[in-house]
This record gives C-alpha cells, sequence and structure tokens, in this order.
C-alpha cells in the first residue's frame, strides 16, 4: 500500500471505527459481494446470481455494506442497483494476499 503512513494516534471511538469495518471484512460472503461489484454494479438478482447466495441473505450483507460505507445504491424503477463505493478496500485485500504469498514461499522454503 503506498501513500504516508499516519502516526497520529488514534481515539478510543476511532479504535471501534476501524475494527467494526475489519468485522465486515473478515466474513466470506461479503468479501465474494465486493468481488461481484467489483467491475460493474449489480441489482440485487444479479448478484444472487453471481454469488449463490438467497435473496434473503445477500439483501442482509447489503444492508450491512450500505450502513458501513462498502457499497452505495441507486433505485432504477423497480430495482435497486449497487455500486462500490470505494475500490480501495481492494487495496487492503491485496495487501493481505501479498502477505499470504510471502508466507507460502517462506515455508515452502523452509521445508526444503
Amino acid at each position: 500500500m503506498e501513500g504516508p503512513v499516519s502516526s497520529r494516534p488514534l481515539s478510543p471511538e476511532q479504535f471501534d471505527l476501524v475494527a467494526d469495518r475489519f468485522r465486515v471484512l473478515g466474513e466470506p460472503a461479503r468479501l465474494r459481494i465486493l468481488n461481484a461489484l467489483r467491475k460493474r454494479e449489480r441489482n440485487v438478482t444479479e448478484l444472487v446470481a453471481a454469488t449463490g447466495f438467497s435473496q434473503a441473505n445477500m439483501s442482509k450483507h447489503l444492508q450491512l455494506l450500505l450502513r458501513l460505507g462498502f457499497v452505495e445504491r441507486r433505485k432504477e424503477g423497480v430495482s435497486t442497483y449497487y455500486s462500490l463505493a470505494d475500490p480501495d478496500v481492494f487495496r487492503l485485500c491485496d495487501i493481505m494476499c501479498g502477505r499470504l504469498e510471502r508466507e507460502l514461499r517462506e515455508r515452502k522454503r523452509a521445508l526444503g
């Protein structure tokens, strides 16, 4: 991840807000939903088809993602479309994937 690293200490309230967002991202189903929105906006029917989740389960996850600012929605007629609010969420995933790849290489090297 490029960019400046803040040396400013976080307040207890900020820790709580950050932890809430990481908890949301800790659910694989929500990561799959965000990934399904990576290239374009989709309506609930399209998201259900892309992920295999039930419509009720999808709606529950979307409400949480919307409330915490990970997705945006817009209405068009009777359809509601969801899109990523900020694609930077995938920078977090890239950081973790890079770390996992390094750990895997280190384990392979250690095992011979």
